[in-house]
């Protein structure tokens, strides 16, 4: 009688796509847009519950509500969390395979864990792709008509477009002061240039009301005040008429940098960064940080679906709510420290590379081990 050939233990990492691979891509794929999809639909309800009322006093049309916010909203949302929802889909249906002995299957009939992982890889490997895509190039984009909603139909985003106060290096020694900045009348109530040498004030230049030409780029007042200081401290000032400068530092700049990054794609975030490195900015580490998990979120799919895998693939008691339970905390946990080392390299504290891929490589760690430690 002729044996059935066992599944070959050796086989490469990249082997063609057989019919049980496309199975597990196929509902990889699936569980997760499924997981994307019920997700979408709380955030969206909630999030327009909240602003119900600002669409109402606005007078905010349906039509801009759907096309203009929401639609660009999503992508987003789903990006930002594209790992979590990985991490999840891999969970849940590959804790089901356990569950009804499938993987034990798979692994008696001569088929290793390591290509067991091949079709979860190659279903990462699309996700991530398109994760890439969208966080260096779709979502810049969609996040300028999102902005531009926000600031036209919700009164209180409007009003945090611009700081209060704003304090910019524009060059090495040379910082601007802007004070009351309004975009509709590109007016500010106090405008302030200092310029240092040697940590010592020699010079500042004070105007009020002073107006901004975005086709010229020129600040423009009726008066202004400079005030110069020689080595001794000692102070002499002389009035002025008609203020028409140039400096190194365009309207686009004064608005809050968190949101001006969101509307970027990778090419001008690159030109963006080189620009304020030249001008030794105070916010160059918010730049790179921006800069650098535009990359560090996508790659984390692979970490998170190495541990997904190797976490579920035993059946346990409880099954796919046990896996569920240990999952998402494991998952959370990434998410928190993420968020922890970005402020640490907001705040100086760690080199900013460093501290945005620190959690991807303790998470890849953790990943090895739980692979190691996988049913064989």
């Amino acid at each position: 009688m002729a044996m059935k050939p066992e599944y070959n233990a050796r086989q490469s990492w990249f082997p063609g796509l057989k019919i049980l691979d496309r199975y597990i891509i196929g509902k990889f794929v699936g569980t997760y847009l499924f997981a994307i999809a019920m997700i979408i639909v709380v955030v969206v309800v909630f999030d327009y519950v909240e602003k119900i009322d600002d669409f109402t006093a606005t007078h905010a049309p349906v039509s801009a509500v759907i096309f203009d916010y929401y639609l660009k909203f999503i992508p987003f949302f789903v990006n930002q969390f594209s790992a979590l929802f990985t991490f999840i889909a891999v969970i849940f249906f590959t804790s089901k395979l356990a569950y009804q002995t499938e993987i034990v299957a798979m692994l008696s009939g001569g088929m290793s864990f390591r290509r067991l992982m091949w079709p979860y890889f190659v279903g990462a490997t699309i996700i991530t792709t398109i994760s890439l895509v969208m966080s260096l190039w779709l979502i810049p984009i969609s996040q300028q008509d999102c902005v531009a909603f926000e600031q036209k139909y919700i009164p209180r985003r409007a009003r945090e477009q611009y700081d209060r106060h704003i304090y910019r290096q524009i060059e090495p020694g040379t910082f601007a002061y802007i004070r009351g900045f309004s975009k509709s009348s590109s007016v500010a109530s106090f405008f302030v240039l200092e310029r240092f040498e040697n940590n010592r004030v020699v010079a500042v230049l004070e105007a009020s009301d002073v107006r901004f030409n975005p086709e010229t780029k020129r600040w423009s007042g009726q008066r202004y005040t400079e005030r110069t200081f020689d080595k001794e401290g000692n102070e002499s000032f002389v009035q002025q008429r008609n203020l028409d400068t140039i400096i190194n530092l365009d309207v686009v700049e004064l608005g809050r940098l968190g949101e001006l990054l969101k509307t970027m794609n990778i090419v001008e975030l690159n030109t963006f960064l080189e620009q304020q490195r030249s001008k030794g900015s105070d916010s160059l580490r918010q730049i790179e940080v921006e800069h650098h998990t535009r990359f560090a979120y996508p790659f984390g799919t692979f970490i998170l679906t190495l541990i997904g895998v190797s976490l579920s693939s035993r059946k346990v008691r409880g099954g796919t709510g046990a896996h569920l339970g240990i999952g998402i905390a494991l998952c959370f946990s990434y998410i928190m420290l993420t968020r922890v080392f970005e402020e640490f390299a907001k705040g100086g504290s760690m080199p900013v590379a460093l501290a945005v891929w620190l959690p991807n490589v303790l998470f890849l760690m953790v990943g090895i081990y739980l692979y190691r430690k996988a049913p064989k």
